[in-house]
């Protein structure tokens, strides 16, 4: 067991932290004051140094590494911001690798090198009104009518909603109950009966678009199923890949902030010194390096036990659960230590404590983690719709 990357682990990491702290940090800048995403030129940029599709297999346009590769860029990114490192997260580890998993050949080969090139953005439609957590609740429908498949409904929370090119959407796709009739679409942005309502005002993730999707008689080809009914297990499969990704996100909230951190109690003084000469800075200092460090390595052990495959449950949750938790802590010090500094919005560091509380909503709250977690480990899932 060594938990130490290999030298081409350590080669590709330092390549993508160099371009991150060199390229990136004005750009964030800017889209945190404009909201806007990352332009599809720069999106282009991250597709010619090889950031996009790092684990996707070369034969569909990608680099044919694994997991854990993919997220030590991920990690590279998201230390200077959510929202620059979302189209790595989304070529990575988001809905693309259900499309790449699951999807039949002519729909990947259709979709998945146009994201490695940087030509599309894809983007994950779960979420609906009465139906977040309750996932198995939701009421989105497709009915297959001969070579098309038609969508009703409302998915709500689509991050990347109005803006991305393509859309993994989960629906009912029979009338068997629960997970048994679900299964996935894909949808093309500019399909006839597909809208988007106004973009969300979120507390974070600005630069990360936001928005309700209606589908009104959406009409679509049936080659595009990605997988049908009965298909949730599967689904949810990839989802645990998607949870490593978002505990990657967090755990760079808190990562970034460190450093920040790190830096500034070393040139901040205070009563003629150095803060960090302070006993209570320095044990503040542990306390987050501590947590920082268990984070990493349990995503670490999520990605590097699934051996090429995609992570399972429990060891995804477990890591998502902590990253999600620990970045809210390590970001909150991290803005007191700084003090007015850290709550200026002239500084990143109010922008990561913003951040790292939305990453443990998105993609399964932290209490659905911790329920996860425990199904996992008795061996069964449990009803939480009251019934004996």
């Amino acid at each position: 067991m060594d938990f130490n990357l290999n030298e081409e682990q350590r080669a590709l990491q330092a390549a993508a932290r160099d371009y991150a702290r060199n390229r990136l940090p004005d750009v964030a800048a800017e889209i945190e004051a404009s909201g806007e995403p990352p332009s599809r030129e720069l999106i282009a940029e991250y597709a010619s140094h090889g950031f996009l599709g790092i684990n996707v297999p070369e034969s569909l346009g990608g680099l044919g590494l694994g997991n854990l590769e993919a997220l030590v860029v991920l990690e590279e990114f998201a230390m200077i911001s959510s929202a620059v490192a979302f189209p790595v997260f989304e070529s990575c580890v988001g809905p693309v690798r259900a499309i790449c998993e699951f999807a039949g050949d002519d729909l990947r080969r259709r979709v998945v090198p146009r994201v490695c090139r940087g030509e599309i953005v894809v983007a994950i439609a779960m979420s609906e009104p009465a139906a977040g957590s309750a996932l198995t609740d939701l009421t989105t429908r497709a009915e297959v009518s001969g070579d098309r498949v038609v969508i009703d409904g409302t998915k709500r929370w689509c991050s990347g909603g109005g803006h991305a090119d393509g859309y993994v959407v989960y629906c009912r796709m029979s009338d068997a109950p629960g997970a048994k009739g679900i299964g996935a679409i894909y949808v093309e942005k500019g399909t006839p009966g597909l809208s988007f309502g106004k973009r969300e005002h979120l507390m974070g993730f600005r630069g990360v678009p936001s928005s309700d999707l209606y589908f009104d008689r959406c009409s679509v080809p049936a080659a595009n199923v990605i997988v049908p009914a009965g298909g949730f297990k599967q689904l949810m499969e990839a989802f645990d890949l998607e949870r490593c990704g978002n505990a990657t996100m967090a755990l760079a909230q808190a990562s970034g902030a460190l450093d920040d951190v790190v830096s500034y109690v070393q040139e901040r003084r205070q009563f003629g010194k150095p803060i960090v000469e302070f006993q209570a800075v320095q044990l503040r200092l542990a306390e987050m390096r501590i947590r920082v460090d268990a984070a990493r390595l349990l995503i670490w052990r999520a990605a590097c036990n699934a051996e090429g495959e995609l992570p399972n449950v429990l060891e995804s949750s477990v890591a998502k659960c902590f990253a999600n938790e620990i970045a809210r802590e390590v970001t909150g010090h991290a803005v007191q230590l700084m003090g007015g500094y850290g709550y200026s919005r002239e500084y990143p560091m109010e922008r990561r404590l913003r951040d790292a509380w939305g990453w443990g909503i998105a993609g399964g709250a932290i209490d659905i983690q911790k329920v996860n977690i425990a199904a996992a480990m008795v061996g069964r899932r449990f009803d939480q719709r009251g019934r004996a």
